[in-house]
């Protein structure tokens, strides 16, 4: 890995961080920036969980620092959470390094479309079944053991379905990403795709980022980030579909 590689990860990793605090979906950046940084592509799938992982304990503390409660039984959403992502993280560990930064561009288009038509949080739905919950929560479970990119996007109108007000859906939105990554993480060190310089280095600039976008956020700083963080999001789509190959 060469010095502006690392530049490339601990800056992008900040921005990224960022984004999360200041705006969501900035998860869906550190995997193609692991892959500009040159780590295959399913190696970059797992080396961006060792960041997730760091960034979720440290939202973890904080929720604790400020007082926050722990919502109770959480068995319906956190269960299924964990089957899913044990195979979705073990399924996606099959593909090839090519095949995978395709499906990755390719799943990255709904994301960006998600990022600018944001899910609404409706407090006002009536709650689902509960085995419509454990269904529902297996297969986001299994999206977030394969990829991971952009499921914040989708769980907190999930967990609003599910009886929980946007504070603690907020809460739970962590400890379910929390427990997803610490079932899917083993599987791609067993697998050897983890590449923790890399990893580390994104980790870094992940939590750098997330502090300085919580602290220092501005009025109308959403929006703009919102807007640079999209541009990025499609070139680096179009970067994993091949289309800068087609066009230089």
């Amino acid at each position: 890995m060469t010095w502006y590689e690392a530049v490339l990860l601990l800056l992008g990793g900040a921005f990224a961080g960022a984004v999360n605090a200041m705006a969501g979906g900035g998860s869906m950046l550190t995997v193609p920036l692991l892959v500009l940084a040159g780590v295959p592509g399913v190696a970059a799938n797992g080396s961006n969980r060792v960041g997730i992982l760091t960034s979720n304990v440290s939202s973890l503390q904080s929720y604790r620092s400020e007082g926050v409660q722990i919502p109770k039984n959480l068995a319906p959403i956190v269960a299924p959470a964990l089957v899913g992502s044990l195979v979705g993280a073990y399924g996606i560990s099959r593909l090839t390094d090519e095949t995978f930064e395709r499906v990755f561009g390719l799943i990255m288009i709904p994301l960006i479309l998600l990022t600018i038509f944001k899910p609404k949080v409706d407090a006002e739905a009536e709650p689902w079944s509960r085995n419509v919950t454990i269904g529902v929560f297996f297969c986001i479970g299994l999206y977030a053991g394969a990829i991971q990119a952009g499921v914040g996007l989708v769980l907190l109108a999930a967990l609003s379905r599910s009886g929980y007000d946007l504070i603690s859906a907020n809460v739970v939105k962590v400890i379910f990403i929390f427990f997803a990554t610490i079932i899917a993480l083993p599987i791609f060190i067993i697998q050897g795709d983890i590449r923790w310089g890399p990893a580390f280095l994104l980790a870094v600039g992940l939590s750098a980022g997330g502090w300085i976008g919580a602290k220092f956020a501005v009025r109308g700083g959403e929006k703009w980030i919102r807007i640079v963080m999209i541009v990025a999001a499609i070139a680096l789509a179009l970067r994993l579909l091949g289309v800068w190959d087609w066009v230089f």
